[in-house]
């Protein structure tokens, strides 16, 4: 376990995270021992992760996904192109002007 609290927020969202794969588990009819065994992990595991225990890692929440069949609903997490913030700051970084062109070389000058 960790030696720092996780903010409140964050540990909401990993709860609402291993709520809606619980959703995902029983709308499917499986038991927790079937999607365990699909996803390579125990039952244990997997509980603590559908009540959201903030040490359960990334890897087994991949795992579950995975083996509900839900990993293209991953596209979007952390994508580049969808990050406003880090793209306005990267612009706000760039020059703001162009530098001044290289003179041409004539090739063909004898």
């Amino acid at each position: 376990m960790s030696k720092f609290p996780l903010p409140p927020h964050v540990a909401t969202r990993i709860a609402e995270l291993g709520e809606r794969l619980r959703v995902a588990r029983i709308r499917r009819g499986w038991s927790t021992a079937d999607l365990a065994k699909k996803a390579g992990i125990n039952r244990n595991t997997l509980s603590a992760m559908e009540n959201g225990t903030p040490g359960t890692s990334i890897g087994v929440f991949l795992a579950v996904v995975w083996a509900l069949g839900l990993e293209k609903t991953l596209e979007g997490i952390a994508a580049p192109d969808a990050d406003a913030h880090g793209k306005s700051l990267e612009a706000s970084r760039r020059p703001r002007r162009a530098g001044r062109a290289a003179p041409k070389v004539d090739d063909y000058d004898f």
